[in-house]
């Protein structure tokens, strides 16, 4: 897996200024492709803008050959991605799902951060006694650094590295050097995570996490809802100023509302690895979310709803996701992705799924069946975390790892209204393991909250 160093770098006034020249010129040959693409019918090609913009970027900005191939990759990527964008909003324009027309290729992409990249070996290399080599406009300037002492230790013994990104923190005039370092990890195993954990994130509860051995984990919001509310006050306080200097400050305010979402989410994903050690953690996948959820702006809406659709706005679900994702198995842990459709609609006792089953859309989840009531955020962990229960039992079986079953949706909600948790039966998840024949109409039985031992398999794709 590939983990990010970050590395302070120790320059004086004349090594800054060096290094202020480069960044400056890269994000100024970085606009001039931009437009450039643009110009080109907004093409994300890089051998057809490399035809139109190296030789200028070459001569005009000063950057070497590498560093000009580097512009021309980014600004392309840059703009396959607003295609994708786009793409994926006239989709979910004809679905229904948003109304909103994506303006991302209106005008072209605008770089204004001072972060270049440079290829390792090419544009900076390591040198001994921890320091390292990077390019500037007039040649190579040779720095020292430091940074965390596992990352240091590891780029000492030799540890494969990628890409690095020169950035800096205007706040401290400082530079850093963020280098990416692959570790060599053994290939994850089915009895490797004993234990199966389902995580439904949330803006009430930051996350509900349910274990297969009965372990339940509330992560309450109220304080980081508080302090992004207080940051909220003071933008729009800012914002009816509109002085400079209160420009000044709403710059300011963002990095530090910024820092503090990044570091609540560190610390949100390093407590749940830490009480569910060596577990296969279930994650709802909840892509086009906010295509599904966020309702349009209403001129003549009332606070308290302007207030919850700012707060949709902030939910930062796919940060904590992220680290979830890549600090799982540096702890020992794994993380896969499972629908995430109705889970909180759909009671974990008997499987019945119905709106009805969330009256008046509150916190309990109440089925209109078996008259099993549970938190609404509980039942959607334990859902998950028998979906979960479904991708390691066919990871045993197979052998390979499928995070989405090779069957239409029906079936899959077929499968999933015949699981049932229930904490009175034994938990012999190692003995159960689904048969190896094709997939088949669902069969009436009742599995335990281990067990989900159906006679069904979902294929991985």
């Amino acid at each position: 897996m590939t983990v990010s160093a970050k590395l302070k770098l120790r320059h004086n006034a004349e090594q800054k200024a060096a290094l202020d020249a480069v960044t400056l010129a890269y994000r100024d040959a970085l606009n001039f492709a931009s437009e450039k693409a643009f110009e080109m019918d907004k093409t994300s090609s890089q051998p057809k803008l490399h035809k139109e913009a190296y030789s200028v970027i070459r001569e005009r900005f000063g950057l070497g050959s590498q560093l000009a191939c580097t512009v021309e990759k980014q600004v392309a990527a840059t703009y396959k991605t607003q295609w994708t964008k786009l793409k994926q909003n006239i989709k979910a324009r004809e679905a229904g799902h948003t109304k909103r027309r994506y303006k991302g290729l209106d005008t072209a992409p605008k770089f204004v951060s001072r972060t270049l990249e440079y290829q390792y070996g090419r544009d900076y290399s390591w040198k001994e006694g921890q320091n390292v080599s990077v390019g500037t406009l007039t040649g190579r300037l040779v720095l020292e650094y430091e940074g965390y002492q596992k990352h240091l230790d590891l780029i000492a013994q030799g540890c494969k590295v990628g890409a690095a990104k020169l950035s800096y923190q205007r706040s401290k005039k400082q530079y850093f050097l963020i280098v990416a370092l692959n570790i060599e990890l053994p290939d994850p195993q089915p009895v490797d995570h004993p234990t199966v954990v389902g995580v439904d994130v949330g803006q009430r509860y930051h996350f509900v996490a349910q274990s297969s051995t009965g372990s339940t984990l509330f992560q309450a919001g109220g304080r980081a809802r508080q302090i992004k509310d207080r940051f909220a006050r003071a933008r729009r306080t800012l914002q009816r100023k509109g002085t400079r200097s209160a420009t000044r400050r709403l710059v300011s305010l963002s990095g530090r509302e910024r820092r503090f979402i990044a570091n609540w989410n560190h610390s949100l994903s390093k407590e749940l690895l830490t009480r569910f050690p060596k577990s296969l953690i279930g994650l709802e996948d909840l892509t086009n979310i906010r295509d599904r959820t966020e309702g349009r702006s209403k001129s003549k809406a009332s606070r308290k709803a302007k207030a919850s659709k700012r707060r949709r706005s902030q939910w930062s679900f796919q940060e904590l996701q992220a680290f979830l994702s890549y600090k799982a198995p540096l702890m020992g842990c794994m993380a896969v992705k499972v629908h995430a459709n109705h889970t909180s609609q759909c009671c974990p006792k008997c499987g019945h799924c119905s709106k009805g089953n969330r009256p008046n859309a509150g916190l309990m989840m109440v089925c209109e069946v078996c008259r099993h009531q549970v938190h609404a955020d509980l039942a959607a962990a334990r859902n998950i975390s028998l979906r979960t229960l479904l991708v390691r039992q066919d990871w045993m079986s197979t052998g390979a790892l499928s995070m989405r079953p090779d069957v239409s949706y029906n079936e899959v909600k077929a499968v999933y209204s015949e699981l049932s948790w229930s904490t009175d039966r034994s938990l012999r998840l190692e003995s159960r393991v689904i048969d190896q024949q094709p997939y088949r109409a669902p069969q009436p039985f009742h599995p335990g909250i281990e067990g989900v031992d159906s006679a069904h398999r979902l294929h991985g794709s």
